[in-house]
């Protein structure tokens, strides 16, 4: 594996973009402990940006893929804040309990390969659609959100949704579920070249797969 997707995510500035140069061996997630509203903030003590009621807009908990920590403060990968940026909770007021974990999923815009690794063992490689022209898919830092049957939304979209805590610029027409980035099925024709709206589109058995293996909250990095 190269050693660039081993190095440990720098330190990020306050409300920085993020960088695609590594890929941490380990990261944090972050669950809260009571079923209290979680406050997201644009930085520590700065404005509210989002309050989250205990659950996705899909009805799965939360979890958090942690960036960093700064005190009673933890910078978060949320989709309520813009694409590339961090959101910031505050552990007085939002209890939150902490979970290490060296599952990581590295997807390459350029190659159209999903990779799921633990550690430095991989585990999974998928060959993935991506957003076609007038239409790509966002790179950026992101998470995993919620796990999701793929037939409550139409057989379109395979067995399986991973949601993923980025926002897309373009949705599917007919599309209901609102804007977030995802990794789901499609037509078996599409996999491997530049066909989407913006998320992945990856093939059932490698669906099914990321199903069994990929908890909420697995930081997942999407790259040129």
């Amino acid at each position: 594996m190269p050693s660039a997707l081993l190095a440990t995510v720098a330190a990020l500035t306050l409300g920085a973009n993020v960088s695609l140069s590594a890929q941490p061996s380990s990261a944090l997630v972050a669950r809260p402990k009571l079923p209290l509203p979680v406050e997201v903030r644009s930085e520590p003590a700065g404005p509210v940006v989002a309050r989250l009621r205990g659950a996705t807009e899909f009805g799965s908990p939360l979890a958090f893929s942690v960036d960093r920590r700064s005190g009673r403060w933890v910078a978060v990968r949320t989709a309520a804040v813009p694409n590339g940026r961090i959101g910031w909770i505050d552990t007085a007021k939002t209890p939150l309990r902490f979970a290490r974990t060296t599952l990581g999923i590295d997807v390459d815009l350029s190659r159209r390969l999903l990779v799921l690794r633990r550690g430095e063992v991989v585990l999974r490689r998928a060959v993935v659609a991506t957003g076609r022209a007038g239409s790509p898919t966002p790179t950026g830092r992101f998470a995993v959100t919620d796990k999701l049957p793929g037939n409550r939304y139409g057989s379109y979209y395979g067995c399986c949704i991973l949601a993923l805590s980025g926002t897309q610029p373009n949705v599917p027409a007919g599309w209901k579920g609102g804007n977030r980035l995802a990794i789901h099925g499609g037509p078996a024709g599409s996999i491997g070249k530049r066909a989407s709206a913006g998320c992945l589109r990856a093939s059932p058995d490698d669906l099914g797969a990321l199903m069994r293996l990929v908890p909420l909250g697995t930081p997942v990095t999407i790259r040129d």
